[in-house]
């Protein structure tokens, strides 16, 4: 316990070092993260009338960008499956990157829902009055937190026993690991049902949508993981193979493709057999009335994620520049598709016929760019701490070793000093 509480000190000091980038990338996202909460004190304060949500339209921006981080905690698993299942080494290393980009994912999305919250003070009546099973939300704050816990321990215990210079007992992580690729699945699963279990949103009373929310993960949080493996190899020098990145490029193509069909399908259903499942849709991609706010989005994100689908289908993505490309577009492109192209039609128009139109403040994007900015900072930190241990310049040896030499700087006479075993 002793040494584990040296190695939590030692990961502590370690995060307040690094270069001028460091320092500046640090005390950027520090401040866009203090303005963040700024702007959520004033919300606390003046309630959710500083946001643009409406009795109408009761879900915006903050669901948004809680529905998509689930999905980019749910594709850590698409680097656990080929580690652990197919015995890829390739990904052996970048699992564990991967698996703390989930945790740095599920805090956001709790802190999304947190203050989404319009009462925070009145969160315990969940704990307390837990409607299980029946609740679906029940379910989504179960699966939430213990796939949380499960990432944490995973990646804290096979880093821990890198720095240690021991092999991991399989007893103590493979059975987890096995049970975070159906949680990480189930998560997402979950949320899904969150929409389509609501008979009163014909929008969202499609079979398609866990599907749709599998797929979309699965393309969009590899992607991102391209992105920052190679942010991280440029800012660490810690190296990263390219059998590596042409696997997770072969699967995010896969998963962007099944989820332009499923999109598609949808679309056939819903303007093919009209009904009320159509409205919310035709406002969406055409407007309504005159009211046409979304339509520009989603066509937006439609070209974009077309884009990405024409690249990773041509030889062009196997150069890493039009690779990047791609990924930037799908990760734009599926945000806007599962944020404000699903989330926010499902009200407009009401139940009674209203068509009231939803827009984001200026309060309640700070916030979200708070959020984001503490969860990147979070992630900045697991990385400044993961990579030197598993690059060998963090270890337990080290504490001895300059032990060491301390002693004979200072005693010259005493050399050659006894060998302290590790």
């Amino acid at each position: 316990m002793r040494e584990y509480l040296r190695f939590l000190s030692r990961c502590f000091r370690l995060s307040f070092h690094g270069n001028w980038q460091y320092y500046a990338w640090m005390l950027a996202l520090t401040i866009v993260a203090l303005v963040g909460l700024n702007a959520y004190a004033k919300q606390i304060v003046a309630g959710l009338a500083t946001t643009g949500m409406t009795d109408q339209v009761s879900w915006g921006l903050y669901i948004a960008n809680f529905t998509y981080l689930v999905g980019v905690a749910a594709a850590a698993v698409m680097l656990v499956i080929p580690v652990y299942i197919y015995k890829n080494r390739d990904l052996s290393n970048l699992v564990i990157l991967g698996e703390l980009l989930a945790v740095a994912a599920i805090i956001m999305s709790l802190l999304f829902v947190m203050v989404d919250l319009g009462r925070p003070d009145r969160f315990h009546h969940l704990l307390l009055r837990f409607n299980f099973p029946q609740s679906i939300l029940t379910w989504d704050v179960i699966v939430l937190n213990v796939y949380l816990l499960l990432n944490l321990h995973i990646c804290g215990y096979l880093i821990y026993c890198k720095y240690c210079k021991r092999e991991p007992s399989r007893k103590f992580y493979i059975p987890f690991v096995f049970i975070a690729i159906v949680w990480a699945i189930s998560i997402h699963t979950v949320t899904a049902f969150l929409y389509s279990g609501l008979g009163g949103r014909p929008f969202w009373n499609s079979a398609v949508i866990a599907p749709r929310f599998i797929a979309s993960a699965f393309a969009a949080g590899p992607a991102i993981i391209i992105l920052t493996l190679q942010v991280i190899q440029r800012a660490t020098r810690h190296p990263v193979r390219p059998a590596a990145l042409q696997l997770l490029r072969r699967i995010v193509t896969v998963a962007l493709s099944i989820n332009m069909f499923l999109l598609g399908s949808e679309l056939f259903t819903a303007f093919y057999t009209g009904g009320t499942h159509a409205v919310s849709a035709k406002y969406l991609f055409f407007g309504l009335h005159g009211y046409h706010a979304l339509v520009p989005w989603i066509w937006t994100a439609v070209a974009l994620n077309m884009l990405a689908l024409i690249v990773l289908y041509t030889p062009l993505a196997l150069k890493m520049r039009y690779l990047n490309l791609a990924c930037v577009a799908m990760v734009i492109g599926i945000w806007i598709e599962k944020g404000m192209g699903l989330v926010v039609p499902a009200f407009v128009p009401s139940p009674i016929g209203e068509i009231v139109e939803y827009f984001p403040t200026l309060n309640e994007i700070l916030v979200c760019l708070g959020i984001w900015a503490f969860g990147l900072l979070l992630y900045t930190i697991f990385v400044r701490i993961t990579i030197p241990v598993l690059q060998g310049r963090l270890l337990i040896d080290v504490v001895f070793h300059t032990v060491q030499h301390q002693v004979a700087a200072e005693s010259p006479a005493a050399q050659p000093v006894v060998e302290v075993a590790s």
